[in-house]
């Protein structure tokens, strides 16, 4: 079994054609003994650990790729793979969609207390880490991969490199980074293709059928990632898919959760626990009130599809004010977003956000302290108004 395993691994290292590395990959700390990255389908975990195994010094008998849904047609226990491995020689298991293998958390437990193994798995941005937190948190680092950031893209699009900075970066020093940026590329020149098409590497495979891929990921993420994570009946998937649907065509600030409950035919708890699970999945952004704590049966202020490509592949009309608000939440994925009293975004518990176009105004939020105006449309900014695109200059 182990040698079916290594000629699979040994075929995709030889078919291996991405060279761009993703802003996590000089991120992670690979001399951990257990390492997880988690993530939307589509972001990029895979071809991250099969660049990271490729550049990895060790001989090829010494490492392994392999994906847990293979995994399942085997008659081996995951711990007794990874012990057959060691057994080998082998030093690195590299273990793809870990979230589609059934108590993967005792078997990594195991793996991690009993054998000389260095384990790095992938799994799904819903993955349950958080009910086996006491075990793992203490024995593994967890990653978080987001999609592309409008830095990345621009990279691919260019081959030029672009520095990722700090919020407090951006805030201090806006003026000189976009002045520094601007001079070498239009950031205009690429900001709509991004919005609409430029979330998820795969659009550089293959442009014409972006969408298409796009809805498909989505609908597995869906149909299958989501019901095997939370036990969702199969045929309530349907459900889930309408949630999107009725999500496009509300504002982010007008949701009417009786009426949402009513149209789907769901209680209440039920919406409550489908936001939840599609936040989790990385489809839906929930922006909740500061008041609201980790209750999950509370109506959030706001909900954004995760990011604006899949406003543009599943909203029949785009609105300018949710796509603005869309990538600002999308980019902004490693701070704490939360919906304040006034204005769009309270971020880090810290700094108020009104987005807009060139013509806005302080008018929602003069009064406040830490208040920064985040505008469309130009280049560079002055004082506390800084343009939107540079947002995407954060990772």
């Amino acid at each position: 079994m182990l040698n079916v395993f290594q000629n699979r691994f040994y075929n995709l290292l030889k078919n291996l054609n991405a060279t761009y590395k993703r802003y996590l990959f000089k991120k992670i700390d690979f001399s951990e003994k257990l390492v997880g990255i988690i993530g939307a389908r589509g972001v990029g975990k895979t071809t991250l650990l099969l660049q990271y195994l490729k550049d990895n010094s060790l001989p090829l008998n010494k490492k392994l790729y392999i994906s847990a849904e293979f995994l399942e047609y085997s008659s081996l226990r995951l711990f007794e793979f990874a012990e057959e491995f060691e057994k080998k020689g082998g030093n690195l298991l590299v273990i793809d969609e870990i979230h589609k293998y059934p108590n993967f958390e005792q078997e990594l437990k195991l793996i991690y207390d009993t054998l000389n193994v260095q384990i790095i798995f992938t799994g799904s941005s819903a993955i349950k880490l958080e009910h086996s937190k006491g075990d793992l948190s203490r024995r593994s680092v967890i990653y978080k991969m987001n999609n592309l950031s409008f830095r990345e893209f621009i990279e691919l699009k260019t081959g030029k490199n672009f520095n990722s900075f700090k919020i407090e970066e951006i805030l201090n020093n806006h003026i000189q980074i976009a002045f520094d940026i601007t001079s070498k590329i239009k950031p205009f020149e690429f900001f709509e293709e991004y919005l609409k098409f430029g979330a998820y590497p795969f659009y550089f495979e293959n442009k014409t059928n972006y969408y298409l891929k796009l809805r498909e990921s989505i609908n597995a993420t869906i149909e299958f990632d989501l019901p095997f994570i939370f036990d969702i009946k199969p045929v309530n998937t349907i459900k889930l898919k309408k949630l999107v649907y009725l999500i496009c065509v509300s504002e982010p600030y007008e949701l009417n959760i009786t009426k949402l409950s009513q149209k789907i035919e769901i209680n209440r708890n039920t919406l409550y626990q489908y936001l939840y699970y599609l936040a989790k999945g990385d489809v839906f952004v929930l922006l909740d009130s500061k008041s609201r704590g980790d209750n999950i049966f509370v109506k959030p202020q706001k909900i954004y599809l995760n990011n604006s490509n899949l406003n543009y592949c599943y909203c029949e009309i785009q609105k300018t004010g949710t796509i603005r608000e869309t990538f600002f939440a999308n980019q902004l994925f490693e701070y704490k977003l939360l919906y304040p009293d006034k204005g769009d975004f309270l971020v880090d518990n810290k700094y108020i956000f009104e987005i807009g176009g060139k013509n806005k105004t302080w008018k929602q939020i003069k009064d406040l302290k830490n208040k920064y105006l985040v505008i469309d449309d130009i280049e560079i900014g002055s004082g506390n108004k800084i343009p939107l695109w540079l947002f995407g200059f954060l990772y």
